[in-house]
């Protein structure tokens, strides 16, 4: 597919404070893009903003508020005219057996990954309509491969690829497009802080080639951003993740019977598993609900 020019084409990205958030916006700034950041720490959106190349904003919302997040869009709109490439990246993740895990972190990763996703979706449908634009939805290797230990995020992840294709087909007529962007486990703080646990960390050191390696940040942004100039319906931001789309449908059953295996021999060190939100994004999000300033919709900062 031929690649189309992002100059003075505005984007918006959702979780943009960190990780792939923060290096897709100043990718994107970098090829010509005005950039909306949406996330929840203001402080790192600021620094974030200073750093861009071109026009940009920044937004203080959380994604599973609808009031917030149509606000946000109405803002975009307004500041910059239209808003031309949507990426849903926001996520936050937590490990563990779900037998013993912590219901309100459970939970909180379905309502940020899946219901996150959904509401930035709902909130910039409209003027992605009026320009003919992009939406992207990050997803996971998660939603290709479920894994034990992993329940919350591999549920939100293979809920969000679901999303998007019910999208694509929902909107493709009114010239909108839609893709799923697949990554494996990527240098991000989220990955970061999930390998601080002992057991987690070991648990993936166990897992096949390629799986089992921790791949660097810029290669897989470059090819996220190429998949934005492509507009395309899937993008692989490793090279091996689309050979796993040709092997998914054997998947449950082999990782059903190899994680037996290997719960099995983690079985004495499964109760020291952490149970929070991991990494400094899951502390943002954690403070931010604390503190309660989540609820106010659409506070720009």
């Amino acid at each position: 597919m031929s690649r189309s020019s992002l100059e003075g084409q505005v984007a918006v990205v959702t979780g943009a404070a960190r990780g792939v958030g923060e290096l897709l916006a100043r990718k994107l700034s970098a090829r010509g893009a005005k950039v909306a950041l949406v996330g929840l720490e203001p402080d790192e959106l600021k620094q974030v903003a200073a750093r861009l190349h071109t026009e940009c904003d920044h937004w203080y919302a959380d994604v599973t508020d609808h009031e917030a997040m149509a606000r946000v869009a109405q803002e975009v709109k307004e500041r910059f005219g239209k808003v031309d490439i949507v990426v849903a990246n926001a996520g936050v993740a937590a490990g563990g057996p779900f037998v013993d895990s912590d219901p309100v972190s459970w939970r909180r990763v379905i309502e940020v990954n899946l219901i996150g996703s959904a509401v930035t979706g709902r909130a910039f449908l409209p003027v992605l309509v009026e320009s003919r634009g992009y939406f992207l939805q990050i997803a996971s290797l998660a939603a290709i491969t479920p894994a034990p230990m992993m329940s919350a995020y591999c549920a939100s992840k293979s809920g969000v690829e679901a999303f998007a294709h019910c999208l694509r087909a929902e909107v493709g007529h009114r010239g909108v497009k839609v893709g799923v962007g697949y990554l494996s486990w990527t240098d991000t703080d989220m990955v970061r802080g999930a390998d601080q646990d002992d057991v987690m960390r070991d648990l993936r050191k166990r897992l096949p080639w390629p799986a089992n390696r921790t791949y660097p940040l810029g290669p897989a942004v470059d090819r996220i951003v190429a998949g934005i100039e492509r507009r395309s319906a899937h993008v692989y931001a490793q090279w091996w993740l689309r050979g796993m789309q040709s092997v998914r449908g054997y998947l449950p059953a082999v990782i059903g019977t190899v994680g037996q295996r290997e719960m099995r021999r983690f079985a004495p060190r499964l109760a020291d598993v952490s149970k929070g939100l991991v990494g400094a994004g899951g502390a943002a999000d954690e403070s931010a609900r604390a503190a309660g300033a989540v609820t106010k919709p659409g506070r720009r900062s």
